[in-house]
């Protein structure tokens, strides 16, 4: 069967230019992704995937297309440009590469992580949506629910969560909600592939407060990471980026109560919510 390319969407983002134009040199130079491949440091299937906009391309890739197509730096400003921009499909990518991550890293200091959160904790987090009706807000738990089917499967990831002690405090839902919650994470805690740590209040400030960050592992080998405020995430792809975001998870880490302790702060907690 002769091969189909996909075909392309340019003006949808800087990474989906980068791809069309990867593509449009290609075919004026009259080469295969396969001759391609042989000319620069990425293979086949690798050139087809940036050419469609599935991944970012190498650093060091857009140097070698220049030199291959003689385009005096076309590529490398594009690269420049494309690893800058908020991607606008990239919280569907990083749902696509956490379903098939055989390692996860969670830090959260406002809510429980989705993948662990109980039905009755997510439906209170979208009840406070101002434009959620009941409608919306079962679907969204639905969702959520979906979302860990993963967890209570045959296939778990190596899953490492760091909460800050203001997740495990704060009674979202209520009191009852808020046990059932902690009774969970004890719960998930005493799964072989699962670690639960606390940032205890004690720490004080650290580089995350602001946000989350979650780390994938894939199975390839390949790491990524996912940066979330309240309104706005960011997938970093490129390895220089990743490492270093690594770093400010494994100092944060290191600070945390260990995981016994951590268990007992949260079961503490939750014996305090059931009184």
């Amino acid at each position: 069967m002769r091969f189909q390319p996909q075909p392309l969407t340019p003006f949808r983002s800087a990474r989906h230019f980068y791809g069309a134009e990867l593509r449009r040199c290609r075919e004026e130079a009259g080469l295969s992704l396969a001759q391609l491949s042989g000319v620069v440091s990425a293979g086949k299937s690798t050139l087809a995937r940036i050419e469609t906009a599935e991944i970012m391309p190498p650093p060091g890739l857009s140097s070698q297309l220049d030199a291959a197509f003689g385009t005096d730096g076309h590529f490398v400003r594009l690269y420049d440009l494309a690893r800058r921009e908020a991607h606008p499909d990239q919280y569907r990518r990083y749902m696509d590469f956490e379903r098939e991550a055989v390692g996860v890293a969670h830090s959260a200091v406002q809510l429980v992580p989705g993948v662990l959160q109980t039905e009755a904790y997510a439906r209170a987090i979208f009840r406070t949506a101002a434009e959620a009706n009941d409608e919306v807000v079962e679907e969204r738990v639905a969702a959520r629910l979906a979302r860990q089917q993963r967890m209570r499967g045959t296939d778990v990831p190596r899953l490492w969560v760091v909460l800050d002690e203001a997740v495990i405090s704060r009674p979202v839902g209520g009191a009852a909600v808020m046990a059932e919650q902690l009774a969970c994470l004890l719960a998930y805690s005493a799964h072989e592939r699962v670690n639960i740590q606390v940032a205890p209040f004690s720490m004080g400030g650290h580089y995350l407060l602001g946000g989350s960050l979650t780390l994938l592992e894939l199975p390839s080998g390949r790491h990524l990471a996912w940066e979330e405020g309240v309104e706005v995430g960011r997938l970093y792809e490129e390895e220089g980026e990743v490492r270093g975001r690594r770093l400010i998870y494994d100092v944060l880490r290191a600070n945390s109560l260990s995981l016994t302790e951590s268990a007992a702060l949260i079961r503490r907690t939750m014996e305090r919510f059931r009184l």
